[in-house]
């Protein structure tokens, strides 16, 4: 049954258009908001829409419809009586008969007897029951204790990418009714995972509403990584436990935010994958969900005849040219700061929120100004996808101070230098100087110097959910995408790995050693070098995609943590913790400004004779052997990395210049990459003599 519309002459004027979603009127304070109970002020950026109605049911009530009497610089507006938490609502276009779209809604907005109902940008959840959306009113309470953002400093920070569904989903000491699920992430076997490997912060894969694109529907798939969002307030119903989705969205909610609990309990920040470069409405011919209804030509960027100009490859992008919409981003950030205590986020095709006018990248975007200036924002750790696919789209070390870019040039220098290289030196041919590999593992000082940044604005990485894992980087030379239906035509094509002689798996023993010594190699690079480390869920386990570098679409075994113990996964597990702890004992040794002031902190380069590098030798590729001794003025150890790119051991000689100048130090064996890590660690060899470092490994020392 359809109540008909209230008599909203005693309410127009209490109405305000600040703020935005649903909200207890300004009026209604003390003992009268109480009594309220239900009463809320309704505000919604409509500015499509000559007039817009809402359409709400109260828990255990019928359907009503109200248009919003009051309109604002675009912002409809007004009271409505019987709204309490747990109603489920979403507008349309008013019309003259007070029909719903129920039971079939049509994705036809014309049609007013049976157009969708739209979400509420500033909606807290979303219901999926009775066939359609709808956006529910949420109360924020919850019982946080002490619980606070944790605010690690970027130096001590170690990032683990991880998905909350695939993260428990096969883990055996996960009950099964919490695996796949935001409490199954802060069960306390993978929290001891977590802490027992020596990360700091775990960074989600998008936890916002999100939906499958139709294509992914009409071949029987999901999007699994889930960077479709529909809602920038609510979070994804369907990682939380069974128990929680019949319970409802505040249950979901509050597991959610029990998760946020444990975690910092734990010591581990959490930070989003959070895309608002565009939305899950798609393509101008896609589904009307929300702001298309609302308003596409002020939500979504599009040229001067109106079309949509998309720089995601998703089908349409946000217009953070409009204010109402970096205010929308704005307050969904803070909403997911203030209410879930939420660490950082990382800011999915970062650039194609920085697009002014003429569609360029402008460090000085009104969003990113906004950021800087904003108390709570200014706060968290702000990450930076330093690029889209639009022209002009890689921007890496452009972004302003306060934030940090992925760092795509370590990815690759490293990847080439240890797997690309490795494979041409094996082919009979040469590999690539020591340069590139050098920067990255340096910070790339150099690339973040001209926005005024240090080398912690440097993210780096090998491998992201995007891609190969790092097990899969040593064992595939090409991608194997066939399960996605799209013929192995998604995917990139350049991943600069190296199957080292047979693709995929194997079970000949000297391929296999050598994939597991490539594996440490490029996990020790990642770990010793300056910036901030992100590992991928799972590389640390040795997992594999069986050769998937896009599993976006892959919610089964392929794409989650696999638990299995082998020989294999224990080793990777092992090495991993160990390049974890030295790295901690080094910084924790060191200054707590190391290694952002550089006249207090020292990096010097010596060849394998033990001499300063040269111009000629680092360009040369025939001299794959580099020494680098960094530390501080101030520090408590120096540190000594040796990189050997060669096919051959190399006999070094220990650099004589030391951080007090020339008189001769001990150095000791901390690890090598190598097969020989337990034979020679410990090892003492004083400056000026010599060692040998083996083919194709790292030694680090300390003095």
């Amino acid at each position: 049954m359809v109540m008909p519309l209230f008599d909203t002459a005693s309410t127009m004027d209490a109405s305000t258009a600040v703020p935005l979603g649903v909200s207890i009127p300004r009026v209604d304070s003390g003992e009268m908001r109480h009594r309220a109970g239900g009463r809320a002020n309704v505000a919604c950026y409509a500015p499509g829409v000559s007039s817009l109605e809402i359409a709400y049911i109260a828990p255990g009530g019928e359907w009503q419809v109200q248009t919003l009497p009051n309109v604002a610089h675009g912002v409809h507006h007004g009271i409505v009586e019987d709204l309490p938490c747990g109603s489920r609502y979403g507008f349309r276009r008013a019309s003259r008969e007070q029909s719903l779209p129920f039971p079939a809604p049509t994705t036809d907005v014309e049609d007013h007897g049976g157009q969708p109902l739209l979400l509420d940008p500033y909606g807290r959840a979303v219901d999926q029951s009775d066939g359609f959306l709808t956006s529910v009113r949420m109360a924020g309470d919850f019982d946080w204790e002490a619980d606070e953002r944790l605010r690690l400093p970027w130096r001590n920070t170690i990032i683990y990418e991880a998905h909350v569904r695939g993260q428990s989903m096969l883990h055996p000491d996960v009950p099964e009714e919490l695996r796949g699920t935001y409490a199954g992430m802060a069960h306390p076997a993978i929290i001891e995972h977590l802490t027992g490997m020596g990360v700091t912060a775990v960074q989600l894969l998008p936890v916002h509403f999100h939906l499958d694109e139709p294509h992914l529907q009409d071949l029987g798939l999901t999007n699994y990584w889930g960077y479709n969002t529909a809602a920038f307030f609510a979070l994804h119903p369907g990682y939380a436990t069974r128990a929680a989705q019949a319970a409802g969205p505040q249950a979901v909610q509050d597991e959610f935010k029990g998760m946020v609990k444990l975690l910092h309990a734990a010591g581990l920040e959490v930070i989003l994958d959070v895309v608002y470069n565009h939305t899950a409405e798609g393509g101008p011919d896609g589904q009307t969900i929300s702001f298309r209804g609302l308003g596409e030509q002020t939500y979504y960027r599009t040229d001067g005849h109106g079309k949509y100009v998309d720089t995601t490859g998703c089908g349409n992008t946000l217009n953070f040219g409009e204010p109402r919409v970096v205010q929308l981003v704005l307050d969904s950030l803070r909403y997911w700061v203030d209410e879930f205590h939420i660490d950082g986020f990382r800011f999915d095709l970062a650039v194609s929120l920085c697009r002014n006018s003429a569609n360029e990248f402008d460090p000085r975007h009104p969003f990113l100004v906004a950021v800087a200036a904003d108390p709570v924002l200014s706060d968290v750790k702000l990450i930076a996808e330093p690029w889209d696919v639009g022209y002009g789209g890689w921007q890496t070390g452009r972004f302003p101070g306060g934030w940090a870019d992925w760092n795509d040039h370590f990815r690759d220098a490293v990847r080439s230098f240890w797997l690309a290289d490795r494979a041409a030196l094996e082919a009979g041919g040469q590999g690539g100087p020591l340069a590139k590999l050098a920067d990255a593992l340096s910070g790339s000082a150099a690339l973040f110097q001209a926005s005024g940044r240090s080398r912690l604005a440097s993210v780096n990485y090998v491998t992201s959910h995007d891609g190969f894992t790092l097990n899969d980087l040593v064992s595939y030379d090409r991608k194997h995408n066939e399960d996605n239906g799209e013929e192995n035509r998604d995917g990139h094509g350049d991943n600069r790995s190296y199957n080292h002689g047979v693709e995929g798996p194997t079970e000949n023993g000297g391929i296999l050693a050598k994939r597991a010594q490539s594996r440490r190699n490029m996990m020790a690079s990642l770990l010793i070098s300056l910036g901030v480390p992100m590992i991928t869920a799972g590389d640390e386990l040795a997992r594999t995609q069986q050769g998937n570098n896009n599993a976006y679409c892959q919610d089964n075994a392929m794409a989650w943590m696999d638990w299995s113990r082998t020989p294999e996964s224990h080793e990777m597990l092992r090495s991993t913790k160990r390049y974890i702890r030295l790295r901690k004992e080094f910084l924790a040794a060191q200054p707590h400004d190391f290694p952002v002031r550089d006249e207090q902190s020292y990096l010097y380069w010596f060849d394998k004779d033990g001499h300063p590098m040269s111009l000629d030798r680092w360009n040369d590729p025939q001299h794959r052997v580099v020494q680098l001794l960094l530390g501080s003025d101030n520090g408590g150890i120096a540190g000594l990395m040796v990189v050997n790119g060669s096919s051959s051991d190399v006999q070094i000689t220990l650099p004589r210049v030391t951080a007090e100048g020339t008189h001769q130090r001990m150095f000791e064996l901390r690890l090598t990459t190598s097969p020989l890590h337990e034979v020679r660690q410990g090892g003492r060899v004083a400056s000026g003599e010599k060692d040998l470092v083996e083919a194709q490994s790292i030694s680090i020392y300390r003095t």
